[in-house]
This record gives structure tokens, sequence and C-alpha cells, in this order.
């Protein structure tokens, strides 16, 4: 085939969008981003152009126009099938049209259409959205520009969307980024996971500074920001005028306010946390959850993480509390019956159970596991926390977030984004209708210390009697835009948008008093503001404000909109079109049309339809993915069960082979000339054949033969006929083992560079040898459920030391379990301060047995475990 001109995609089509022009300015937390797309048709004909993108889910969309030569086309927001007809009709016509809109499944997805585009020409597509920037742990604002959007799992019978990929080293575009960064306090530094050129302070104050990617993006993972402010996170007051073009006592008429509350609590109450709860852990197990965490060499799968992060969840608990561990993928399954109340025992078998978990349930189908948890009744005087750990690939987001928020009333919901390209509509979403708090775990991240900051969330007093009162000037009255605040946490920012009516004096003021009652103490928080508009801030807080009032009536059931009378299914519909239109922000019920009419030339000849290709996750890459999926328009392959397994397989390759593989779906340089395979009928095992390269080959993969007398291991746990269906997850488990043993075997050709499974210094039927255990999760793994440690063997090794030289030096008054519990927690503050988030509130579970009659001689021990380890912690370092 002859190249043509140009970029190409994985079909050799040529790719009409060059580049791509980022630019980014935040103010305070709330972030603009422009975005310019430059396309040009190389073809010798007309062409359509379709790129299907990811984008933030809280995003206002608020300006989408193109460019084509000297003139300029501003697009206008209507009713999403009038826009596609119009739009298609402008086509049919000859005339230029650019559409834009947002998914029907998902709002963190948006489809931009570039119509008529004739042979030689280009466009300049240019987008505006608007955005608040979410607080982290450690104080930073978070900002994400998406770059990667992984295929979403949809269940069967369901419409998804058709995006298309291509592997990262071949996205056909180039990517420039530039960000802006001001605030009334300095700007401390600004960090992210891509490399930046140095930032630069444009003033001596240093309250605002610019930033720029540098050259060479890999489109590998999404741009991430996170900004740091000196003296961060006060309550602030921003009062914007109304547009002048728009009519008094409207929503874009009036001013509106935007209020940014980061409430405080007392140390005494928040030191204490709570000794009850229901903690139900819901884990994804999809087969795109055995995808390594980041990109670089050795980095563990997001399944391995989260089985680690559930290991610190279950030592965290405190005693008296309950507990379940649910795991969906295609079907669900949960550890126990119910919850039960946590104990050394329930913990041990929770754990043996976990230590086995791997991503092989197939899809990501989380509905019917959240229907099944919701069912369960709940505990009396013990709330009910929900901890969902997903990649987010799903394709029924709003089914899912809307079945949250029916049950926010019997629990709170704290979610995790694990992984490039995590949905945030979903995450997002079910923290904030679950009345819960939101974690993206990406690039480097490890997924423990953030876990652990919602379960200090979870566990610390409920916020209750939340009520917002205004205190403003006679003639001037509000109107709240905002759903109520239900949820509270320390350090985490609330928003309130307001409608103002009326005249007010030019110095005026006004207050807001937010006041709640926490663990039985009322509390308060006010702010004082001017009520004298901002001069620069534009439209900004009116489009926030619209895009808050759109997605509540997104979330709202159409018979909760309707003002008296039967139910009317058009009538949400009806309102969010409004809202939309009068705003000009983006919605599920709308899209932005422009065509272009002032050219008056037709544009002649057949159109060809371009898909402009997006960045294809590493999964993808590595043959993981959503499972029961379609990648790039193919299905992709999945491990299938038999029970007519191989004695023996043979496979030769070109002695220049590059990579070698077994059915996977990985790149491979290496071309296949033979393939025997021989079966027993008599078999009743799967029976792995593994291949082997010449001795230039520069990696060995293994994998299932896909031989069946069923159908897929998926759809076989549904059959209770299936000869499998009992089995496979001994059969999973066993292959899993295979993969991993493979690794370390030690390749032996024969004369033929043909290498059979006797050829192999390794036996695939004995238990692999697991990697070293990380030493903090070593130690943590031994604590038991009351909190303390008990003086084995394994103790002594996880702090370093033998067993003589851990019984000699017990001080000969104190018990065994004391001796073993302080020289832990001597062992976590001399050594793993750095990761302190992650242990300390299986720490304080520590502290608290052995403030029980359990420790005369702590002081003793103290100075016995530093000099043993050669520390130096203080006794009043421990919290003893």
């Amino acid at each position: 085939m002859e190249n043509c001109c140009g970029l190409l995609t994985s079909k050799q089509e040529p790719v009409p969008l060059k580049s791509v022009e980022v630019e980014l300015e935040v103010r305070d937390h709330v972030a603009t981003v422009v975005s310019t797309l430059n396309y040009e048709n190389k073809e010798d004909k007309p062409l359509e152009a379709v790129f299907v993108f990811p984008m933030p889910g809280d995003a206002a969309v608020c300006h989408f126009s193109a460019t084509i030569g000297q003139t300029q086309i501003v697009a206008e927001v209507k009713e999403k099938q009038k826009a596609r007809e119009e739009y298609d009709d402008a086509l049919s016509s000859g005339q230029q049209a650019f559409l834009l809109e947002e998914s029907d499944q998902s709002p963190d997805i948006f489809s931009l259409s570039v119509g008529s585009l004739p042979p030689g020409e280009s466009a300049s597509i240019r987008l505006e959205y608007v955005t608040e920037l979410a607080v982290q742990a450690d104080e930073g604002l978070r900002f994400v520009l998406p770059a990667v959007l992984n295929p979403r799992y949809h269940p069967q019978g369901s419409e998804g969307v058709q995006v298309t990929s291509v592997p990262a080293s071949l996205v056909p575009y180039s990517l420039s980024f530039s960000a802006r960064v001001s605030s009334p306090r300095p700007v401390s530094k600004v960090e992210s996971n891509c490399p930046m050129d140095p930032l630069k302070y444009l003033n001596t104050e240093q309250s605002q500074a610019t930033v720029k990617l540098a050259a060479g993006h890999k489109f590998d993972k999404d741009v991430e920001l996170l900004i740091y402010y000196k003296d961060a996170h006060q309550p602030t007051a921003v009062v914007e005028a109304g547009q002048t073009s728009a009519k008094p006592g409207t929503l874009m008429g009036d001013p509106l306010v935007m209020l940014s509350l980061y409430p405080e609590f007392p140390q005494a109450v928040m030191s204490s946390l709570a000794s009850c709860g229901e903690f139900v852990f819901l884990l994804d197990r999809s087969g795109s959850m055995g995808v390594p965490m980041n990109n670089n060499e050795g980095s563990q799968t997001r399944i391995g993480s989260a089985r680690d992060t559930l290991l610190l969840l279950l030592k965290s608990i405190p005693m008296g509390c309950y507990f379940n561990i649910y795991s969906f993928g295609s079907s669900y399954e949960h550890i126990f019956p119910k919850s039960v109340e946590y104990s050394e025992k329930t913990m041990e078998e929770a754990l043996k159970k976990v230590e086995g978990m791997e991503d092989d349930l197939g899809g990501t189908e989380i509905l019917e596991a959240l229907k099944h948890i919701y069912s369960q009744a709940c505990i009396p005087n013990q709330p009910r926390q929900l901890f969902v750990f997903t990649d987010g690939e799903v394709g029924n987001t709003k089914e899912v977030i809307n079945l949250v928020k029916k049950n926010s009333a019997s629990h709170r919901c704290f979610s995790f984004g694990i992984g490039e390209g995590a949905s945030s509509a979903l995450i997002n979403g079910l923290a904030k209708e679950g009345g819960g708090h939101a974690q993206f775990i990406t690039g480097i991240d490890r997924m423990q210390p953030k876990v652990m900051q919602s379960l200090r969330f979870a566990l610390q007093p409920a916020v209750v009697d939340i009520s917002v009162k205004w205190d403003l000037p006679k003639g001037v009255s509000v109107s709240v835009l905002s759903p109520p605040i239900t949820t509270l946490f320390q350090g985490q920012r609330s928003l309130i948008y307001a409608q103002l009516t009326g005249q007010s004096p030019k110095a005026a003021e006004g207050s807001v008093t937010v006041k709640y009652s926490l663990a039985g103490h009322p509390s308060q928080n006010k702010l004082h503001f001017n009520l004298k508009p901002a001069e620069d801030s534009g439209l900004t807080v009116h489009r926030l404000a619209a895009r808050t009032l759109i997605r509540s009536l997104e979330m709202v059931e159409d018979e909760e909109v309707v003002e008296g009378g039967e139910p009317d299914e058009g009538v949400k519909k009806k309102k969010v079109v409004e809202l939309s239109v009068q705003s000009g922000v983006s919605s599920a019920f709308t899209a932005f049309i422009a065509v272009n009419k002032g050219s008056g030339e037709t544009i002649q000849g057949p159109l060809v339809r371009r898909n402009v290709p997006t960045p294809m996750p590493m999964m993808a890459m590595c043959g993981g993915g959503a499972s029961g999926g379609r990648m790039m328009g193919r299905p992709i392959p999945r491990m299938v069960s038999c029970s007519m397994p191989m004695r023996r397989t043979v496979m030769e390759a070109s002695p220049s082979a590059q990579m070698v593989n077994v059915g996977g779906m990985v790149s491979c340089s290496m071309p296949m000339r033979r393939t025997v395979m021989e079966a027993s009928p008599s078999a009743q095992m799967v029976n792995v054949g593994v291949m082997e390269a010449s001795p230039s080959a520069q990696m060995v993969n293994v994998g299932v033969i896909e031989a069946q007398s069923c159908k897929s291991m998926e759809s076989c746990g549904r059959r209770k006929n299936c000869s499998m269906s009992k089995k496979s997850k001994g059969m999973k488990t066993l292959l899993t083992a295979m993969r991993r043993t493979v690794s370390s075997c030690v390749r032996r050709p024969t004369s033929k560079g043909v290498v059979q499974r006797e050829s192999l210094n390794c036996s695939l039927d004995i238990e692999p040898q697991q990697p070293p255990r990380d030493p903090l999760l070593q130690l943590v793994s031994l604590q038991k459920a009351s909190g303390c440690w008990e003086l084995d063997p394994a103790l002594a090794a996880a702090v370093g030391k033998t067993s003589e030289e851990v019984e000699n030096t017990k001080p000969a008054s104190e018990n065994k379990e004391v001796w073993a519990t302080i020289l832990a927690l001597i062992w976590l503050h001399g050594f793993k301060m750095d990761a302190q988030k992650e242990w300390e509130l299986l720490a304080m579970k520590a502290v608290s047995w052995l403030r029980a009659p359990n420790a005369p001689c702590v002081a003793e021990c103290v100075e016995a475990g530093n000099t043993l380890l050669g520390c130096k912690v203080q006794k009043d370092a421990l919290g003893i």
C-alpha cells in the first residue's frame, strides 16, 4: 500500500488533526482551559473528522468556535437532536459544520465532529471550559488534562461510545501546554507528573507564575499539575456581576457569589476516632486491573496494589466494627454472606481470601454488586462506610451514580480511581452523591496513603445538622443554587453558589454563617464578604453555577421536577435545555453547533470520514482491557478454559525475533513459522505450552493455549453444567502461578531454536516463589486485630533482627506481646516516618492496646528497643 502524505492511523488512514494547544489559567482554585485543535486536510477529497476524547467530568464547557482562514464561526448551544439535524443538513448541502456534544452515557467523554473540510484547507477549533480544582491530602490543588481515554466496559445490551485509539507512541498529533497561576497568596511550587520547564514567577510577591510542558510529550499519561499556595485554603468569597445583555432576575443577569469554605474542627474532637462502623470494601477485579500502576519497570499491578491496601485497611479497623469485602467483574463475589464483627478470626479469614484475589472476573459491571450491598440491612449504631476501588472503566456511569444517590441516606461512599484515564465523572460522582470523598491514584502515586486518609475521614465523627445562614443588606435577597451541604471534612473545601437579587449600597458587606454539630459539640464558621463585584472575573462564576445547576437537574428523577400533576418525562430535559441555552454551558441534552454559511461555495464530492485516535492506554498494549469490550473496532481476545488441554506445544521462531508471546495481545516483531499442538482426549486439565526464541530474543511471555470445549471462562462461570464452572478459580490461580514462574525460568534452546516444556529448567507444577514483600507491609501483616504484635521469628525478621537478638534483649519484667508491640512501633517511627500516613491508624490501635492494663514497664521497653534497633525514638513520640 502506498502511504498518503501526512500523519496516519494504525489503518494507514491520514489523520487531519495536526496539533493540540492548551492554555490553562488558574485563579486561586478555579481553572479556565482553552484548547485549540488545528486540522488540515492533505487528501484530495473533502473530509469529516470525528474525535472522541476525555474531559474532566465536572467541567463547564462554555465556548466552541471554528476559524477557517480569516472567518470565525462561533457555535451556539441547541437541543442535541436539533443540533445533530442541523449538522447533517449542512453537510448534505455542501456547507461546513462543526458539532461538539457530550456523551449520553458519561459527562467526561465528548465527541467533536469537523465536517466538510475541503482538500488543502485548514481549520482551527477552539473550545473553552472552566472547572474547580480539587484539594489534595497535602493541600495541593490538582488539575488534570485528560489525555488517555480508557475503553469503557458496557454491560450486555447497552450501547457504548465508539473510540478510535492507537498506542501512545503512535499518536499522530502534537500537544503543547502552558499554565498561568495567580492567587492572592504566593505560589510556593507547581509539580507535575510530566516533564515541565522551570516555574517562572511574574512578580516579586510570587503570586503569579507560569509553567510549560516540556517538548516531546509521549501521550502515555494524563497531564497532571499540583499547585501549592503559601498559607493555603483560606475561606473566600467572589462576587461576580451579571451579563449586561441578560435580563435582570435571571441566572445570567444577576450578580452571583461563590463561597469557598474550609471548616476547621477542634483538635480535641478530631483526635478521637470512632470505634464503630460497618466498613464495606468493593474491589474491581476486571481484566484491566491487571495492568501495571505506571510505566516504570517492575511497577506493581493495580490489583496487587489494591491487595496491599486492603491489608492496611483490615489492620487499621478498630475493634468493635463490622466489615465485609465484595469484588466485582462480570459478576460479583463477597467474602461473608453479610457483614461480620471485626475480630482476629474474621480478619484472618478475610486476609487469606484477599491474598488470592486476581484480575479474573471479566468485565466491569459494578451496578449489580452495589444493588446487593444496598439490599443488606444496615446494622444499628454502626454507620455504613463504602469504599469503592476501580479503574473507572464503566459505560453506565449515570445509572451507577443514581443508585448511590438513592441510597445516600444509609451510608457514605469513598471512591478511588486507579490508573491513568479513570473516569472522573464516575469517581467524583460516587463520592459527591454518597457524601464521601474521592481520590485518584495515578503515575507513581501510592494508593495506600490516599486510602488511609479516606479511612481517617470515615472514622471521624460525622458532621450533622448543617445549616447556612445569610446576613445581607436591606433590599438584597439570596437564592442558593448549590445542593444543600450534607458532609464536611477537615481541610476539605465546600462550595456554595448563590444568586443575589436587588440593589445594594456601594460599600455594602454581607456575611454567611455555616452551623453544624460535631460529636455533640455545636460549631460554626462565619465569613464576611464585600458585595462589590470583582472587576476581572468575566462570567466564570456564572458558568460554574450553571454547571452545578445543570448537573443537579440531570441527576434528579423526572417525577421530582414536576410541580404538581402527573410526571412528564420531558420536564427535566426541558429545564436543562433552557438553562444550558441561556448560560451557554453544555449538558447531556444539548450540543454546540456552528455552520459556516458565509462562504457561499458548496463543497463538492463524497465526504470521507476520518476518526482521530486518542492514546491507547497501557492495558490495551499488554492484553488487558475491559474484558468483553472492543478495542479499535475489534474484539479483545480473552483467556478461554478447556477440559481438553494440551500435552505439548512446540513453537518455532525467527532468529531475529525481538519478543515472544503466546496467547496474549501484545505487539510482536517475531514472525511465527510453525505451531504444533497435541492433545490427550482423557486430559482434564490445561497444560500450558511455553515457547522460546533464539538466544537473541529480548523477551519471553507465557499465555494459555486457546482451545475450548465450552465458551470463555467469563461465560463459563455462569453455566451450571459446564465442567469448568466449579474449577475455574483454581485454574485461574494455577495459570497465574505459571505466568509468574516462567519469568524466572532458564532458557535452553534446542539445536533447531525450538524449545519444548522439557527444556525449561523449572517446574510449572509447584508453587511459584513470591517476590520479597515490602518490609512495612511485612510488619503490618503480623499485627493482630487487637492491635498488638506477637514475639516470634517473623517479627524479628521484619525489624531486621534474629530471634535470639530480640529474645535476649527483652526486659525481664515485661511480657512478650508488649515487647513485640513496642519494638514494632519503634521500628515504624524510626525507619518509616515517610510512610506515616499509611500506618498511623494501626499504630494508634497498638497504642490503645498498650494503654490498657498490658504494659507496666513501657519506659524500660522503649529504651531497650531503641538500643536494639539503633533508634532514638522518644516515648512521648510513640503516644504511649
